[in-house]
């Protein structure tokens, strides 16, 4: 497929200014020239990473086996040997996209790489580990992951100022989205107040969907069960995953008022690029819900969408591209005020910090998890 009449994908970067990037990165995907065709044929513009996807692209496989002999030959502590596969595949992932973020000015062509989600709650140590992996990647097209959390935004702050991409990830709540962008404005200008270059600085605000819909759709299943009323049942089946896609459409109103600000366009002036938000979270839960609903609900101007390898492929076949994510603003309020009504009660600021926890405890397990693995496979590897 190379054009945008064939492919839905191509469509939604072409005209109406969203880029897809893909949410998962192997060895396998980087070495069988996989990558450099989902970038031909599907307009993949960027990969992103998390421990849950090095956990499923190294337990287990092979293909990693002779790096890690030649760790333990090395004598490289099971860290070290961690660290060399993944910076590894990021750097390789880094230069396939190379020419995309060359071809974009450095606005695409980006492997963004988390920093381990054990030391979520440790800003110093964010900091220190985001600094440490920017420079032994050694790729000017790598973005470093951290937690949009209180403790992970200092960190944000300080790398943008010292002129390192970031990748703002788990963010759940409209407030945190703009926590996280105002922590981007203020590296920015920290950097741009000792007259350095701020033009060559990429950011985005990965801003999760369907993960919200499932505990707010179980929560809801929860009220109708006991609901005799016909009337009230068919008003809270009416939320039903509806949440996420409001949310979002919200939070996108807020970025716009962001880049109206006079601090904004002083940056802008100087050269800085926005902070796009970025759709994460994207592969439908819900087996009854449209394949694609978040990726066709929430196509916009300046924002990326990463997709999962299976949800790209849903959309090169069947997306219904438009660009949506100003449409029905008025009915995303409503739908979000909803959730107050006594009927419905669900409290959303609570929502979110549930799913903030539940987030980043879905990164450490896949960690630890994966650290276990590969230490059974260095003693299994090890020379008798």
């Amino acid at each position: 497929m190379s054009s945008t009449d064939q492919n839905p994908l191509l469509t939604i970067e072409q005209e109406y200014g969203q880029s897809i990037w893909m949410d998962n990165l192997s060895r396998d995907l980087l070495t069988s020239g996989e990558l450099a065709q989902l970038i031909d044929t599907r307009g993949v513009l960027g990969i992103t990473s998390n421990p849950a996807i090095f956990e499923k692209a190294i337990a287990g496989n092979a293909i990693y086996d002779q790096q890690i002999e030649e760790g333990i030959k090395a004598g490289k502590s099971l860290n070290d040997i961690y660290e060399s596969l993944i910076f590894t595949d990021i750097r390789q992932a880094c230069d396939i996209l190379r020419p995309v973020y060359d071809k974009t000015n450095g606005i695409d062509g980006y492997v963004s790489i988390e920093v381990p989600p054990t030391i979520a709650a440790d800003t110093a140590s964010t900091i220190s580990e985001a600094r440490r992996y920017y420079g032994e990647i050694g790729r000017p097209n790598v973005m470093i992951k951290i937690p949009g959390t209180p403790e992970g935004l200092p960190a944000v702050e300080q790398m943008i100022s010292e002129g390192i991409s970031v990748n703002v990830t788990l963010l759940f709540s409209v407030a945190s989205y703009v926590e996280s962008a105002w922590a981007y404005i203020r590296g920015l200008e920290t950097r741009a107040a000792k007259d350095e270059d701020i033009s060559n600085i990429s950011s985005v605000a990965s801003f999760f969907l369907s993960r919200i819909d499932t505990n707010i759709d179980s929560k809801l299943d929860q009220l109708l069960k006991h609901l005799p009323d016909p009337t009230k049942t068919e008003k809270i089946s009416a939320l039903k995953g509806k949440i996420a896609i409001a949310n979002a459409k919200i939070a996108y109103q807020e970025y716009k008022k962001i880049i109206a600000t006079d601090r904004w366009k002083q940056l802008a002036a100087k050269g800085a690029r926005v902070q796009r938000l970025l759709w994460a979270s994207t592969g439908t839960k819900d087996p009854s819900y449209s394949d694609v609903m978040y990726v066709d609900g929430l196509v916009g101007n300046d924002t990326v969408n990463t997709l999962p390898p299976s949800t790209i492929e849903a959309c090169a076949d069947h997306c219904d591209p438009a660009s949506r994510i100003e449409a029905g603003i008025d009915e995303a309020y409503r739908l979000i005020a909803s959730l107050k009504d006594p009927d419905v009660n669900i409290d959303l600021d609570s929502v979110m910090g549930e799913l903030l926890i539940d987030g980043i405890d879905k990164f450490v397990k896949p960690f630890e998890s994966l650290m276990k693995s590969l230490d059974g496979k260095v003693k299994a590897l090890m020379p008798v």
